[in-house]
């Protein structure tokens, strides 16, 4: 109930939806000289939110900076959470990604590079998934086939949220008498590492961050970057006011 509720608040404040919200109200009341400013009002929020430079800008100050893998210690785990495969597929020999595969192509990097030992996937089947299997055994396929043995990946494939990726990973870091000040990598989106990190300290993980999947881009300063309208641009925008109320609600209730 709790995740569905907060999808519709999100959905709600959406960007798009409150320029449609605006456009409609000014659409219904212009007829009695009531609704220009509501359908003005639309018009402009629409423009901005489509602004390619300036949903860059914004993304741009809500990432955290890229951090170089030299820069990096050696940790025993990197722990990578999913949302970033199309579940939504019903197939059974491959995994499909949406955007984000970063989380899965720069942990095996990392592995690579000697910086993590071990890969701890957090990260179950969404809600009415059609594919067969949990994001977190989606993820395993990928990195056994890239190179990673099996015994240095450990699975979490119930968490539906950030808050439950945080406490079933506790979990299993339990199970394993894993010493609790052990500090770890935590892997994800850049524009999602803020509540992930908060939900981790909430539990009393210790870790360090390595955002990835980053959506924001060097600034441009070229004619259509300033002022061709662009969906992306509204995408953009889309992905913060999600996180932004993901975060918020995640505050009032205590999740961070």
């Amino acid at each position: 109930m709790f995740f569905i509720l907060s999808q519709l608040l999100s959905f709600l404040v959406m960007p798009l939806s409150i320029c449609l919200a605006f456009i409609l109200i000014g659409y219904i009341r212009v007829r009695k000289n009531k609704g220009r400013g509501f359908l003005l009002t639309g018009i402009v929020l629409l423009l901005f939110f489509s602004n390619q430079f300036i949903s860059n800008w914004a993304m741009n100050q809500w990432e955290p900076e890229v951090k170089p893998f030299s820069s990096l210690p050696n940790y025993e785990w990197g722990i990578v959470l999913t949302g970033v495969t199309n579940i939504n597929k019903e197939v059974n020999d491959r995994t499909f990604f949406n955007k984000g595969a970063d989380r899965a192509t720069h942990a095996i990097q990392l592995y690579k590079l000697g910086k993590i030992e071990k890969i701890l996937i957090t990260g179950g089947m969404g809600l009415n998934p059609q594919s067969p299997s949990a994001e977190a055994i989606l993820l395993k396929n990928v990195m056994v086939i890239a190179g990673v043995p099996e015994e240095a990946i450990a699975l979490e494939g119930k968490a539906l949220n950030t808050r439950q990726n945080a406490l079933f990973s506790k979990e299993i870091l339990n199970q394993m008498q894993i010493p609790t000040d052990q500090k770890h990598l935590l892997i994800t989106s850049a524009f999602h590492m803020r509540r992930s990190k908060g939900c981790f300290d909430k539990v009393e993980i210790n870790t360090d961050t390595f955002p990835v999947d980053y959506y924001g881009h060097s600034s441009k300063y070229d004619l259509p970057t300033l002022l061709y309208p662009d969906p992306y641009a509204i995408f953009k925008w889309q992905k913060l006011f999600n996180e932004w109320v993901g975060l918020t609600v995640y505050k009032i209730v205590g999740y961070v």
